[in-house]
């Protein structure tokens, strides 16, 4: 897709093979510099979520999201992973999973999993819930 929006800045008489590997390079580095932007950003709200601070008087939705960010961070890292690229980065399962470098089924997997053991803790049911094992 990228060479195909670019391809007014290929050269003629070029290497073809050699442009359409720097853009895959260039978008593997990009990739890479982001989530580990967002890997040290996560750190660093994991390490201390109340840090935070609003203004304001708390509202009925700032509680439940905070509820909801506390669950969140009692999944594991895996299943957390999973949920928050298909539900809130609005991934498709194809390309979450070669983001996660597994397959579409196991990520499937993670996501079911995740839903079911955050539905669980937001019940208040989280003591009936085995971890088990990935796939």
């Amino acid at each position: 897709m990228r060479a195909l929006s670019k391809a007014e800045q290929f050269e003629a008489g070029t290497n073809l093979k050699a442009w359409l590997f720097c853009i895959l390079r260039n978008f593997f580095l990009e990739q890479t510099r982001r989530r580990n932007r967002e890997q040290e950003v996560l750190s660093d709200y994991a390490a201390s979520p109340d840090r935070v601070t609003h203004s304001g008087p708390v509202t009925q939705e700032r509680a439940a999201i905070r509820e909801l960010d506390h669950f969140l961070w009692r999944l594991s890292p895996l299943l957390r992973e999973a949920l928050v690229l298909i539900g809130a980065q609005e991934m498709t399962y194809e390309d979450a999973a070669l983001v996660c470098g597994v397959t579409v089924g196991t990520m499937k997997t993670r996501v079911s999993r995740a839903r079911a053991h955050l539905q669980a803790l937001l019940e208040g049911t989280e003591g009936g819930l085995e971890p088990s094992a990935e796939p």
